[in-house]
């Protein structure tokens, strides 16, 4: 019987396993040269652990079970509540801020589309402890720095919530956070029958649909002219200022609202070309979850990055070593691998597992597009020396085995 992978899952095979690790190996050096330090988290974690962040409805797109002592667990389907759960178990008593990024697999029990699949890669960051204009210009400015190191660019839009919820101040905080996720899914005609439903003012419809259509660099006047220069904004202005210090390009959207209650002010998205209706590569904000969890008042900044996304279109390849096979006769297969065992501290090494013939051996070498053939002979341990053969010349060298190690590294 055949058994085939789940639904929603890949397979990679050792070309693009290379490539992944390649751009990861990228993305951890930039978070590292920030200041950051990576966590690892359970790849399971009780169920109440998301349903008290994002609800009961949540569920629904869950990998969860029951294990044999009867507890409801789950499958994470994303990383910031397992890092604010590490943070109130763990990191309390930390210096702060606390600078984390994390790069794990997730899984939501969803219907598998392109760009979007049951099991998948998820680079993030969270900053925590500091809810200052730094940090938040920190935060965006590194993951406009992550994504460029990956050779993938993309459009930044920055918002803030805070502006839409001062508009929204006089209406139920149920209908506020209805209103919010029609405006976080660009469902524009829910969102007028919503407010037509409860009855909202005519000037504060328009003012609602005017601030969320509002794109461009230089629309806080705009924006102040309907909400009032509140104090936020002043804040946010210093964010936006350190961020031209940065020299990340940005533009102000105040349509984003990321859809979930715990999001406080600042908020962006990242969207990049190639990726058709999946386009969104990166998301994130100020948020308050940590009291949620049983900690205390803390301010946290953070983001995701969808990695399958940006690997759809990340331009870059990993540097491929030489490879090396080494061919030899069955009376110097001992003295083979003395020789395989020294230049393997040097470049990848390939000997004979399969007691091939001479012949066999050098069309294998050739099946793998090996760059060069190490051959051990008798000859060769009489001169000791190696014969090293060029796989796309086809010439021939008598060498040391120091100067095979200098020739092919």
């Amino acid at each position: 019987m055949i058994v085939n992978r789940p639904r929603g899952t890949r397979d990679f095979l050792p070309a693009e396993t290379a490539r992944r690790r390649y751009v990861e190996s990228i993305m951890r050096d930039v978070a590292h040269k920030w200041g950051y330090s990576e966590i690892i988290t359970p790849t399971f974690e009780h169920l109440d652990l998301f349903t008290l962040k994002s609800g009961e409805g949540i569920v629904e797109e869950l990998y969860n079970f029951e294990d044999k002592g009867g507890r409801e667990m789950t499958l994470r389907p994303e990383l910031t509540a397992p890092v604010m759960r590490l943070y109130v178990n763990e990191l309390q008593s930390f210096p702060k801020p606390l600078k984390l990024f994390y790069f794990e697999n997730c899984f939501r029990y969803e219907r598998p589309q392109k760009g979007r699949f049951r099991e998948f890669w998820q680079f993030g960051v969270e900053l925590i402890g500091s809810g200052k204009p730094d940090s938040d210009a920190e935060v965006i400015a590194l993951a406009d720095a992550l994504l460029k190191a990956a050779g993938v660019k993309g459009d930044m839009k920055i918002g803030n919530l805070a502006v839409i919820r001062t508009l929204l101040s006089g209406l139920e905080p149920e209908i506020v956070s209805k209103v919010m996720r029609f405006v976080d899914k660009k469902e524009y005609a829910g969102l007028e029958a919503l407010l037509d439903e409860i009855g909202t003012e005519e000037k504060l419809k328009s003012d609602l649909f005017h601030l969320i259509k509002l794109e461009g660099k230089y629309i806080l006047p705009e924006v102040i002219k309907i909400v009032g220069n509140i104090p936020e904004l002043v804040s946010f202005e210093k964010t936006l200022n350190l961020l031209d210090a940065y020299g990340v390009d940005y533009s102000l959207d105040f349509g984003i609202a990321r859809g979930l209650d715990y999001y406080t002010g600042m908020v962006f998205e990242v969207y990049a070309e190639g990726l058709g209706a999946q386009k969104q590569v990166c998301g994130g904000g100020s948020y308050q979850l940590i009291q949620l969890f049983g900690g205390g008042d803390v301010p946290s900044t953070g983001f995701g990055i969808g990695f399958d996304r940006i690997m759809e279109i990340c331009p870059l390849e990993p540097p491929m070593p030489k490879t090396l096979v080494l061919v030899s006769k069955p009376n110097v297969h001992r003295e083979a691998i003395h020789f395989t065992k020294e230049l393997r501290k040097h470049v990848p090494v390939h000997i004979d597992l399969m007691e091939r013939n001479f012949k066999a051996q050098l069309s294998y070498a050739n099946a793998i597009n090996a760059d060069y053939v190490v051959i051990v002979g008798e000859k060769e341990l009489e001169a000791g020396k190696l014969t090293l053969r060029n796989m796309v010349s086809g010439e021939q060298e008598l060498l040391t085995l120091e100067e095979i190690i200098e020739k092919v590294c």
